[in-house]
C-alpha cells in the first residue's frame, strides 16, 4: 500500500497536502505528512523494520508506556510546549498503535515536532553538554516508570559476554579464511575479553541496577530548538532494560571520536576529551540524585566497553564474510574494526583522566 492510503488508516486532523520521504534513517523508512490547514499538525509516518524489531506489538507498547509516562511527568512539572518535549504516537482509526498492511509492513505515526533540528556529530563543547543533558533528562524522566520491565526488543543487544563468545567461535572456525591477515587485531581484542565482561557480571551480582536506557545515544537522536536548547530525545525503538553506562558509552564512541567510525586514516582517530567532559558534565548534572555510586563509577568504563564491543562486532562480521553490516568494499568491516581499536587504545591511554572527569561532577 502507498503512504497516501496508509495515512487514511490513522486518526489525524486536517487534510493531507503532501507526503514526502524524510530523514536518512538506516533502519526504518520515514515520511513527513504535511497538512493543508494552518491549525492542523503535521505528522511523521514510518515503516517499522520488522526484520530487526521482530515483535512490533511489544515495541509499540514500550514506546507508548515511555512517552505516556514522560508526558505525565512534564505535565506535573507544568512544562511548556509539551508536544515538542516528547514524542506523541498517533493511533489508527480503530485505536491501535500501528497498522499492518497486506504486504506485512508495519506502519506507525507520530506528531511532527515543529521548528526542531538535530546534528549528526558533536562539534562543540556546548553541543556535547546539550547531548549529555538530553540523555540525562531522559534517564531522569523514565527512572520511575511503574509496572513490569520494558520488553527487550533486541535480546542481548549489549550482552558483551555473548558477543565475545560468538567472536571466539568465529575465530576458531575462520569460515572464509581471513584470520591470518588480522591475527594481531584479533589477539588485541581477545587479550581484553575478561575485562569487558565486567558490566554484565556486576549486573548479575546485583552490584548495579538494570534501568530503562535508550541504547542508541547518537547526537542526531536529540532534537534541539532554534537556540540549540534541548527539546527531547527521539528514536525510542531500542529503549529497553540495560545498564546506564551503555548510553554513556555509545554517546562517547559516536560523538567524541576525532575521526570517523570507518576512518581509513587511523591518525585521525582518538577521543576528544573536551567533548567527553562536556557530555559527562551535562549528563551528571541532570542525573544528580538518581544514579548509585557504583553506577557512576562505571560511566567512564562504558565508553571503553561500547568501543570494544563494536570493534568485536565489526571484526566478527569481517571474519564471517560480511553477513551482517552493509559494506562498501571487501575490507570495510576491517577498516571499521581497526578504527574502533584505535579509538579504544586512545581511551585506554587517557582512562585515568576520564575517570577523574567523572569524579569531578559526581
Amino acid at each position: 500500500m502507498t503512504p497516501e492510503l496508509i495515512t487514511n488508516q490513522f486518526s489525524i486532523n486536517g487534510t493531507v497536502a503532501t507526503i514526502k520521504p524524510f530523514g536518512n534513517g538506516l533502519i526504518n523508512t520515514t515520511y513527513k505528512v504535511r497538512t493543508s490547514e494552518s491549525d492542523a499538525p503535521n505528522y511523521l509516518l514510518q515503516i517499522v523494520n520488522h526484520h530487526i524489531f521482530k515483535n512490533v506489538s511489544e515495541l509499540t507498547r514500550n514506546i507508548e508506556r515511555v512517552t505516556s509516562h514522560i508526558r505525565g511527568k512534564l505535565e506535573e512539572q507544568e512544562a511548556h510546549d509539551i508536544d515538542r518535549r516528547v514524542l506523541t504516537p498517533v493511533k489508527t482509526n480503530d485505536g491501535k498503535g500501528f497498522f499492518k498492511d497486506e504486504e506485512d509492513n508495519y506502519w506507525r505515526m507520530f506528531l511532527f515536532i515543529e521548528e526542531a533540528h538535530s546534528y549528526d556529530q558533536l562539534a562543540s563543547v556546548k553541543q556535547a553538554e546539550a547531548g549529555g543533558r538530553a540523555f540525562g533528562q531522559f534517564q531522569k524522566l523514565v527512572s520511575d516508570l511503574p509496572g513490569e520491565p520494558l520488553y527487550p526488543v533486541i535480546p542481548g543487544f549489549h550482552d558483551t559476554e555473548m558477543r565475545i563468545k560468538n567472536f571466539k567461535e568465529r575465530v576458531k572456525e575462520n569460515p572464509v579464511g581471513r584470520l591470518e591477515d588480522v591475527q594481531q587485531d584479533v589477539d588485541f581484542l581477545l587479550e581484553r575479553s575478561d575485562e569487558y565482561k565486567k558490566i554484565i557480571q556486576m549486573g548479575r551480582e546485583g552490584k548495579i541496577p538494570q534501568r530503562i536506557v535508550h541504547q542508541d545515544t547518537k547526537f542526531n537522536n536529540v532534537l534541539l530548538d532554534e537556540n540549540d536548547d534541548v527539546l527531547c530525545v527521539i528514536d525510542l525503538d531500542t529503549v529497553m532494560p540495560g545498564y546506564v553506562c551503555y548510553d554513556i558509552g555509545d554517546a562517547i564512541r559516536n560523538g567524541a571520536n576525532t575521526g570517523k567510525e570507518d576512518d581509513p586514516n587511523l591518525d585521525n582517530v582518538g577521543i576528544n576529551m573536551e567533548l567527553f567532559e562536556g557530555f559527562m558534565k551535562g549528563f551528571l548534572q541532570e542525573t544528580n540524585g538518581i544514579l548509585t555510586r557504583e553506577e557512576k563509577e562505571t560511566l567512564a568504563f562504558g565508553a571503553k566497553l561500547l568501543t570494544y564491543e563494536q570493534a568485536v562486532r565489526f571484526m566478527d562480521d569481517f571474519l564471517d564474510g560480511d553477513k551482517y553490516y552493509k559494506t562498501e568494499s571487501v575490507e570495510h568491516n576491517l577498516i571499521r574494526a581497526r578504527a574502533q581499536i584505535k579509538l579504544l587504545k586512545s581511551m585506554e591511554e587517557k582512562f585515568d583522566r576520564m575517570e577523574e572527569i567523572v569524579s569531578r561532577y559526581i
